[in-house]
Protein backbone atom coordinates (compact mmCIF):
# COMPACT_ATOMS: atom_id res chain seq x y z
CA UNK A 1 0.00 0.00 0.00
CA UNK A 2 1.36 3.41 -1.03
CA UNK A 3 2.01 5.96 1.70
CA UNK A 4 1.26 9.64 1.46
CA UNK A 5 4.50 11.53 2.12
CA UNK A 6 4.82 14.99 3.63
CA UNK A 7 6.01 18.04 1.69
CA UNK A 8 9.26 17.94 3.70
CA UNK A 9 9.98 14.38 2.58
CA UNK A 10 9.24 15.30 -1.04
CA UNK A 11 11.54 18.35 -0.88
CA UNK A 12 14.26 16.21 0.69
CA UNK A 13 13.90 13.68 -2.13
CA UNK A 14 14.09 16.36 -4.84
CA UNK A 15 17.15 17.85 -3.12
CA UNK A 16 18.79 14.42 -3.24
CA UNK A 17 17.93 13.87 -6.91
CA UNK A 18 18.71 17.36 -8.21
CA UNK A 19 21.33 18.54 -5.72
CA UNK A 20 23.72 19.47 -8.51
CA UNK A 21 20.90 21.04 -10.54
CA UNK A 22 18.92 23.07 -7.98
CA UNK A 23 17.44 25.34 -10.65
CA UNK A 24 15.76 22.30 -12.24
CA UNK A 25 14.23 21.35 -8.89
CA UNK A 26 12.98 24.92 -8.38
CA UNK A 27 11.33 24.96 -11.82
CA UNK A 28 9.61 21.66 -11.15
CA UNK A 29 8.20 22.76 -7.79
CA UNK A 30 7.11 26.09 -9.23
CA UNK A 31 5.41 24.50 -12.25
CA UNK A 32 3.67 21.78 -10.24
CA UNK A 33 2.77 23.99 -7.29
CA UNK A 34 4.55 21.92 -4.64
CA UNK A 35 7.10 19.15 -4.22
CA UNK A 36 4.29 16.75 -3.32
CA UNK A 37 2.57 17.56 -6.60
CA UNK A 38 5.76 16.72 -8.51
CA UNK A 39 5.69 13.18 -7.14
CA UNK A 40 1.93 13.00 -7.74
CA UNK A 41 2.35 13.60 -11.48
CA UNK A 42 2.42 10.81 -14.02
CA UNK A 43 5.53 10.13 -16.08
CA UNK A 44 3.69 11.52 -19.10
CA UNK A 45 2.93 14.77 -17.28
CA UNK A 46 6.56 15.15 -16.22
CA UNK A 47 7.77 14.40 -19.74
CA UNK A 48 5.39 17.01 -21.11
CA UNK A 49 6.82 19.54 -18.65
CA UNK A 50 10.50 19.02 -19.54
CA UNK A 51 10.40 17.15 -22.82
CA UNK A 52 10.71 13.40 -23.45
CA UNK A 53 14.48 13.40 -24.06
CA UNK A 54 15.84 15.11 -20.95
CA UNK A 55 15.71 12.03 -18.72
CA UNK A 56 14.42 14.14 -15.83
CA UNK A 57 11.10 12.30 -15.47
CA UNK A 58 12.85 8.93 -15.14
CA UNK A 59 14.87 10.16 -12.15
CA UNK A 60 11.78 10.80 -10.01
CA UNK A 61 10.52 7.67 -8.30
CA UNK A 62 8.60 6.46 -5.27
CA UNK A 63 11.74 4.65 -4.09
CA UNK A 64 13.46 8.04 -3.62
CA UNK A 65 10.55 9.13 -1.42
CA UNK A 66 10.85 6.02 0.71
CA UNK A 67 14.58 6.53 0.98
CA UNK A 68 14.17 10.15 2.10
CA UNK A 69 11.42 9.24 4.57
CA UNK A 70 13.67 6.69 6.26
CA UNK A 71 16.59 9.13 6.14
CA UNK A 72 14.68 11.87 7.97
CA UNK A 73 13.66 9.41 10.70
CA UNK A 74 17.30 8.40 11.20
CA UNK A 75 18.37 12.05 11.29
CA UNK A 76 15.83 12.83 14.00
CA UNK A 77 17.14 9.95 16.09
CA UNK A 78 20.69 11.30 15.63
CA UNK A 79 19.73 14.82 16.71
CA UNK A 80 19.81 16.27 13.19
CA UNK A 81 17.10 17.68 10.94
CA UNK A 82 16.29 18.90 7.43
CA UNK A 83 15.20 22.56 7.06
CA UNK A 84 13.14 23.33 3.96
CA UNK A 85 13.04 26.66 2.13
CA UNK A 86 9.55 27.49 3.43
CA UNK A 87 10.52 27.08 7.10
CA UNK A 88 11.49 30.09 9.26
CA UNK A 89 14.86 28.59 10.21
CA UNK A 90 16.10 28.50 6.61
CA UNK A 91 18.68 31.28 5.96
CA UNK A 92 16.72 34.17 4.40
CA UNK A 93 19.55 35.48 2.21
CA UNK A 94 20.27 31.99 0.85
CA UNK A 95 16.61 31.73 -0.14
CA UNK A 96 17.13 34.72 -2.46
CA UNK A 97 19.85 32.93 -4.50
CA UNK A 98 18.73 31.34 -7.79
CA UNK A 99 20.71 28.17 -7.05
CA UNK A 100 19.68 27.79 -3.40
CA UNK A 101 19.14 24.20 -2.22
CA UNK A 102 15.56 23.14 -1.49
CA UNK A 103 16.67 22.36 2.03
CA UNK A 104 19.62 22.09 4.41
CA UNK A 105 20.62 19.26 6.69
CA UNK A 106 21.17 20.76 10.13
CA UNK A 107 23.03 19.67 13.27
CA UNK A 108 22.84 21.72 16.46
CA UNK A 109 21.55 21.57 20.02
CA UNK A 110 19.53 24.70 19.24
CA UNK A 111 16.67 25.27 16.76
CA UNK A 112 17.63 26.86 13.41
CA UNK A 113 15.41 29.90 13.93
CA UNK A 114 17.65 30.88 16.86
CA UNK A 115 20.79 30.58 14.70
CA UNK A 116 19.88 32.09 11.33
CA UNK A 117 18.12 35.37 10.52
CA UNK A 118 18.55 36.83 14.02
CA UNK A 119 21.79 38.77 13.38
CA UNK A 120 24.01 39.73 10.41
CA UNK A 121 25.83 36.79 8.84
CA UNK A 122 29.43 37.21 7.61
CA UNK A 123 31.62 34.62 5.88
CA UNK A 124 35.35 34.46 6.68
CA UNK A 125 37.14 32.21 4.21
CA UNK A 126 40.50 31.61 2.59
CA UNK A 127 43.39 29.28 1.93
CA UNK A 128 44.26 26.10 3.82
CA UNK A 129 47.91 27.23 3.63
CA UNK A 130 47.41 30.14 6.01
CA UNK A 131 50.44 32.26 6.97
CA UNK A 132 51.22 33.78 10.36
CA UNK A 133 50.11 37.11 8.88
CA UNK A 134 46.80 35.52 7.87
CA UNK A 135 46.28 33.94 11.29
CA UNK A 136 47.00 37.22 13.07
CA UNK A 137 44.61 39.21 10.89
CA UNK A 138 41.93 36.54 10.96
CA UNK A 139 41.83 36.89 14.75
CA UNK A 140 41.94 40.68 14.53
CA UNK A 141 39.08 40.82 12.03
CA UNK A 142 36.85 38.41 13.94
CA UNK A 143 37.74 40.13 17.21
CA UNK A 144 36.80 43.51 15.73
CA UNK A 145 33.41 42.10 14.65
CA UNK A 146 32.88 40.90 18.22
CA UNK A 147 33.24 44.52 19.34
CA UNK A 148 30.90 45.93 16.69
CA UNK A 149 27.51 47.42 17.51
CA UNK A 150 25.82 44.60 15.56
CA UNK A 151 27.59 41.34 16.39
CA UNK A 152 27.42 38.89 13.47
CA UNK A 153 27.23 35.16 12.97
CA UNK A 154 30.55 33.94 11.49
CA UNK A 155 30.18 31.41 8.65
CA UNK A 156 32.99 29.33 7.17
CA UNK A 157 33.72 25.93 5.64
CA UNK A 158 35.36 24.01 8.52
CA UNK A 159 38.48 23.28 6.44
CA UNK A 160 42.04 23.59 7.69
CA UNK A 161 43.70 26.99 7.50
CA UNK A 162 41.57 30.13 7.42
CA UNK A 163 38.26 28.33 7.98
CA UNK A 164 39.08 26.62 11.26
CA UNK A 165 40.91 29.71 12.50
CA UNK A 166 37.78 31.77 11.81
CA UNK A 167 35.56 29.32 13.70
CA UNK A 168 37.94 29.19 16.69
CA UNK A 169 38.40 32.96 16.75
CA UNK A 170 34.62 33.41 16.73
CA UNK A 171 34.09 31.17 19.74
CA UNK A 172 37.01 32.78 21.59
CA UNK A 173 35.52 36.22 20.92
CA UNK A 174 32.03 35.18 22.01
CA UNK A 175 30.48 35.13 18.53
CA UNK A 176 28.32 32.29 17.20
CA UNK A 177 29.62 30.41 14.17
CA UNK A 178 28.22 28.04 11.54
CA UNK A 179 30.24 25.45 9.61
CA UNK A 180 29.09 24.52 6.09
CA UNK A 181 30.26 20.97 5.38
CA UNK A 182 31.31 19.39 2.04
CA UNK A 183 29.97 16.02 3.26
CA UNK A 184 26.77 14.57 4.63
CA UNK A 185 25.66 15.84 8.03
CA UNK A 186 26.64 12.45 9.48
CA UNK A 187 30.32 13.02 8.69
CA UNK A 188 33.03 15.60 9.42
CA UNK A 189 35.85 16.62 7.10
CA UNK A 190 38.68 16.79 7.90
CA UNK A 191 38.34 14.05 10.51
CA UNK A 192 40.77 15.84 12.86
CA UNK A 193 38.02 18.43 13.44
CA UNK A 194 35.49 15.83 14.59
CA UNK A 195 35.83 16.71 18.29
CA UNK A 196 35.48 20.42 17.56
CA UNK A 197 32.37 19.70 15.50
CA UNK A 198 30.74 18.27 18.61
CA UNK A 199 31.74 21.33 20.62
CA UNK A 200 30.38 23.65 17.96
CA UNK A 201 27.06 21.80 17.68
CA UNK A 202 26.60 22.04 21.45
CA UNK A 203 27.35 25.78 21.63
CA UNK A 204 24.46 28.24 21.68
CA UNK A 205 23.90 29.98 18.36
CA UNK A 206 26.17 27.57 16.48
CA UNK A 207 25.47 24.80 13.97
CA UNK A 208 26.78 22.57 11.20
CA UNK A 209 24.88 22.54 7.89
CA UNK A 210 25.13 20.96 4.45
CA UNK A 211 22.91 20.29 1.47
CA UNK A 212 24.51 16.88 0.89
CA UNK A 213 22.55 13.75 1.90
CA UNK A 214 23.98 11.57 4.67
CA UNK A 215 26.69 9.24 3.41
CA UNK A 216 28.17 11.80 0.99
CA UNK A 217 31.96 11.62 0.91
CA UNK A 218 34.25 14.69 0.60
CA UNK A 219 34.96 14.58 -3.16
CA UNK A 220 36.68 17.54 -4.81
CA UNK A 221 33.56 18.67 -6.68
CA UNK A 222 31.60 18.78 -3.42
CA UNK A 223 33.67 21.69 -2.14
CA UNK A 224 32.68 23.86 -5.11
CA UNK A 225 28.97 23.17 -4.58
CA UNK A 226 29.40 23.82 -0.84
CA UNK A 227 30.96 27.25 -1.43
CA UNK A 228 27.77 28.71 -2.91
CA UNK A 229 26.00 28.06 0.39
CA UNK A 230 28.68 29.90 2.38
CA UNK A 231 28.41 32.91 0.07
CA UNK A 232 24.61 32.71 -0.15
CA UNK A 233 23.96 32.63 3.59
CA UNK A 234 25.93 35.83 4.22
CA UNK A 235 25.44 39.52 3.52
CA UNK A 236 29.22 39.92 3.35
CA UNK A 237 32.29 37.77 2.73
CA UNK A 238 35.86 38.43 3.91
CA UNK A 239 38.68 36.64 2.07
CA UNK A 240 41.73 36.42 4.32
CA UNK A 241 44.31 34.83 2.01
CA UNK A 242 43.98 32.95 -1.27
CA UNK A 243 45.98 31.91 -4.31
CA UNK A 244 44.62 32.87 -7.71
CA UNK A 245 42.71 29.59 -7.81
CA UNK A 246 41.06 27.95 -4.83
CA UNK A 247 37.90 27.50 -2.83
CA UNK A 248 38.23 30.90 -1.18
CA UNK A 249 38.32 32.64 -4.55
CA UNK A 250 35.28 30.67 -5.72
CA UNK A 251 33.36 31.73 -2.62
CA UNK A 252 34.45 35.34 -3.06
CA UNK A 253 33.37 35.49 -6.70
CA UNK A 254 30.06 33.84 -5.84
CA UNK A 255 29.48 36.49 -3.16
CA UNK A 256 30.14 39.19 -5.76
CA UNK A 257 27.74 37.50 -8.20
CA UNK A 258 25.03 37.53 -5.51
CA UNK A 259 25.66 41.27 -5.10
CA UNK A 260 26.92 40.83 -1.53
CA UNK A 261 29.66 42.85 0.17
CA UNK A 262 33.13 41.49 -0.53
CA UNK A 263 36.27 42.45 1.40
CA UNK A 264 39.78 41.06 1.18
CA UNK A 265 42.95 41.27 3.23
CA UNK A 266 45.66 42.78 0.99
CA UNK A 267 49.02 41.06 0.98
CA UNK A 268 52.54 41.25 -0.41
CA UNK A 269 52.77 41.35 -4.18
CA UNK A 270 55.23 38.42 -4.17
CA UNK A 271 53.25 36.16 -1.81
CA UNK A 272 51.23 33.49 -3.70
CA UNK A 273 48.81 33.30 -0.75
CA UNK A 274 47.79 36.91 -1.38
CA UNK A 275 47.59 36.84 -5.17
CA UNK A 276 43.86 36.08 -5.16
CA UNK A 277 43.04 38.90 -2.75
CA UNK A 278 45.18 41.36 -4.69
CA UNK A 279 43.57 40.28 -7.97
CA UNK A 280 40.06 40.98 -6.61
CA UNK A 281 41.23 44.43 -5.55
CA UNK A 282 42.72 45.03 -8.98
CA UNK A 283 39.42 43.98 -10.61
CA UNK A 284 37.57 46.35 -8.23
CA UNK A 285 35.33 43.52 -7.04
CA UNK A 286 36.34 43.93 -3.39
CA UNK A 287 37.28 46.50 -0.79
CA UNK A 288 40.49 46.13 1.24
CA UNK A 289 40.61 45.49 4.97
CA UNK A 290 43.31 47.93 6.08
CA UNK A 291 42.38 48.40 9.74
CA UNK A 292 40.07 46.93 12.37
CA UNK A 293 37.36 49.61 12.19
CA UNK A 294 36.54 50.80 8.65
CA UNK A 295 35.47 47.39 7.34
CA UNK A 296 32.77 47.15 10.03
CA UNK A 297 30.95 50.08 8.45
CA UNK A 298 31.30 48.52 4.99
CA UNK A 299 29.55 45.41 6.32
CA UNK A 300 26.87 47.50 8.03
CA UNK A 301 27.89 46.27 11.49
CA UNK A 302 28.56 49.77 12.83
CA UNK A 303 31.80 51.00 14.31
CA UNK A 304 32.33 49.95 17.89
CA UNK A 305 31.35 52.38 20.60
CA UNK A 306 34.13 54.61 21.87
CA UNK A 307 35.19 54.60 25.51
CA UNK A 308 37.92 56.28 27.46
CA UNK A 309 41.02 54.36 28.55
CA UNK A 310 41.48 54.28 32.30
CA UNK A 311 44.48 51.91 32.73
CA UNK A 312 46.45 51.42 29.52
CA UNK A 313 48.46 48.36 30.58
CA UNK A 314 45.32 46.61 31.85
CA UNK A 315 43.50 47.51 28.64
CA UNK A 316 46.32 46.06 26.56
CA UNK A 317 46.45 42.84 28.60
CA UNK A 318 42.67 42.38 28.22
CA UNK A 319 42.84 43.02 24.48
CA UNK A 320 45.59 40.49 23.75
CA UNK A 321 45.31 37.82 26.45
CA UNK A 322 43.43 35.47 24.09
CA UNK A 323 45.91 35.91 21.25
CA UNK A 324 49.40 36.06 22.81
CA UNK A 325 51.26 33.54 24.94
CA UNK A 326 52.09 34.68 28.52
CA UNK A 327 55.68 35.71 27.70
CA UNK A 328 54.68 37.81 24.70
CA UNK A 329 51.76 39.29 26.63
CA UNK A 330 54.20 40.43 29.34
CA UNK A 331 56.39 42.03 26.64
CA UNK A 332 53.34 43.79 25.18
CA UNK A 333 52.44 45.16 28.62
CA UNK A 334 56.03 46.38 29.07
CA UNK A 335 55.87 48.23 25.74
CA UNK A 336 52.48 49.72 26.71
CA UNK A 337 53.91 50.86 30.04
CA UNK A 338 56.83 52.56 28.33
CA UNK A 339 54.49 54.44 26.01
CA UNK A 340 52.23 55.46 28.92
CA UNK A 341 55.15 56.83 30.93
CA UNK A 342 56.82 58.62 28.00
CA UNK A 343 54.49 60.51 25.67
CA UNK A 344 56.00 60.63 22.17
CA UNK A 345 58.53 57.84 22.82
CA UNK A 346 59.97 56.09 19.75
CA UNK A 347 60.56 52.35 19.28
CA UNK A 348 64.32 52.96 19.58
CA UNK A 349 63.80 54.46 23.05
CA UNK A 350 61.26 51.81 24.08
CA UNK A 351 63.93 49.07 23.71
CA UNK A 352 66.03 50.01 26.77
CA UNK A 353 62.93 51.17 28.68
CA UNK A 354 61.21 47.79 28.25
CA UNK A 355 64.45 45.73 28.08
CA UNK A 356 63.44 44.22 24.73
CA UNK A 357 65.17 43.82 21.34
CA UNK A 358 64.21 46.21 18.53
CA UNK A 359 62.61 43.51 16.34
CA UNK A 360 60.23 42.52 19.15
CA UNK A 361 59.41 46.14 20.02
CA UNK A 362 58.63 47.22 16.45
CA UNK A 363 56.32 44.21 15.99
CA UNK A 364 54.40 44.89 19.20
CA UNK A 365 54.16 48.62 18.49
CA UNK A 366 52.82 47.76 15.04
CA UNK A 367 50.10 45.59 16.60
CA UNK A 368 49.10 48.36 19.01
CA UNK A 369 48.89 50.85 16.15
CA UNK A 370 46.95 48.61 13.77
CA UNK A 371 44.42 47.89 16.53
CA UNK A 372 43.90 51.60 17.20
CA UNK A 373 45.37 51.62 20.71
CA UNK A 374 48.19 54.01 19.82
CA UNK A 375 49.13 56.40 17.02
CA UNK A 376 52.61 56.79 15.53
CA UNK A 377 53.63 59.87 13.51
CA UNK A 378 56.18 60.17 10.71
CA UNK A 379 58.99 60.42 13.26
CA UNK A 380 57.73 57.18 14.89
CA UNK A 381 56.66 59.00 18.06
CA UNK A 382 54.06 56.90 19.91
CA UNK A 383 51.04 58.31 21.72
CA UNK A 384 48.07 56.60 23.34
CA UNK A 385 44.67 57.06 21.71
CA UNK A 386 42.67 58.31 24.69
CA UNK A 387 39.39 57.03 23.26
CA UNK A 388 39.42 53.53 21.82
CA UNK A 389 37.00 50.98 20.42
Amino acid sequence: MERNHSEKVCLCALNRIFGYEPKVAHRMVEAAGSASAVFGMTDEERSAMFGPYTGIAARISRSELERSDEELCRLQDAGCSFITMDEPGYPALLRECPDAPLGLYYRSSFPPETVFNVRPQVAVVGTRDISLYGKEWCRKIVGAMAGAKMKPLIVSGFAMGVDINAHLAALEAGLPTVAVLPTGIDDVYPSRHRSFAGTLAATEGCALVTDYPPGTEPKAINFIRRNRIIAGICSGTILIESKLKGGGMITARLAASYDRDLLVLPGRADDPRSQGCNALLREKLAEPVTDTVHFLDVLGLGSPGRRRIQDFETEVRKRYEAFLDPAELADMAAVAGAIRRNRGITPDDICPEACLPYARVIRLVGMLESDGLISMDLLQRCTINVNIS
